[in-house]
């Protein structure tokens, strides 16, 4: 298990931001299955759903932006884990644009390239493989796209959401598998000892104008239009 605990230019995890956070909280001190929850529910609510620069970030540039989405929350979540002792490993896949669509809006979405660079973390605790995709949406905002959308019972897709019970996703961790977007898979890309190596090999090319605009203007829009549906509750 030693190559699912090893620290990586993107798992920096003895940059001093993160070993204070794990001792601040006592992770280590915790029991393996409270740890991994504990982690867990802290990346998920307090490390809020929104777009960071680039999907390349070491954790400890996540955990500064305060803010993440599916491949870069997971990027700190697998950070936070690996020094607690706790072996993880990353699942690529590709998603539609679609579950997106309300998060993006407008020439962003549009532009948008069909399938976007997803992932979820799998994590090995009592002698089995987890596979954690619930923590890319906090609370707050999930919470208000249902009260938006109270009259859905059943599938939904979009606003950074593809689920089958839209009522009751499966987000909370007790040892068991959590998702939030998988019902927007595409394709998988195959299951990677880390995010470095993932990037590496299905990291997503765009031209360099929509790479600086998507940078510098694009996901400044959907952050602004993340934070307006979250402060609707």
């Amino acid at each position: 298990m030693d190559r699912y605990l090893r620290e990586t230019p993107m798992l920096d995890y003895g940059s001093a931001s993160i070993q204070a956070l794990i001792h601040k909280h006592g992770w280590n001190e915790l029991p393996e299955t409270e740890r991994v929850q504990a982690i867990y529910n802290y990346v998920r609510n307090e490390i809020l759903f929104g777009y960071n620069i680039d999907d390349s970030i070491p954790a400890s540039r996540v955990l500064a932006d305060g803010f993440g989405q599916c491949n870069t929350k997971g990027t700190l979540f697998m950070a936070l884990l690996r020094p607690c002792g706790i072996p993880c490993r990353v699942h690529g896949f590709m998603i539609d644009k679609k579950l997106q669509k309300g998060a993006m809006t407008g020439i962003v979405y549009r532009n948008a390239p069909q399938e976007i660079l997803h992932s979820w973390v799998e994590v090995f605790l009592d002698g089995r493989w987890y596979e954690l995709e619930g923590f890319i949406l906090d609370k707050s905002y999930l919470g208000s796209l249902q009260a938006a959308h109270a009259e859905c019972s059943g599938a939904f897709c979009g606003y950074g959401v593809a689920v089958k019970d839209f009522k009751h996703p499966p987000i909370d961790f007790d040892c068991n598998d959590t998702y939030i977007q998988s019902e927007g898979i595409t394709r998988d890309l195959g299951i990677y000892d880390c995010p470095d190596d993932l990037l590496q090999e299905h990291g997503q090319a765009m031209p360099a104008i929509k790479a600086f605009a998507y940078r510098y203007l694009g996901r400044h829009l959907m952050n602004r239009n993340v934070k307006k549906i979250r402060n609707r509750m």
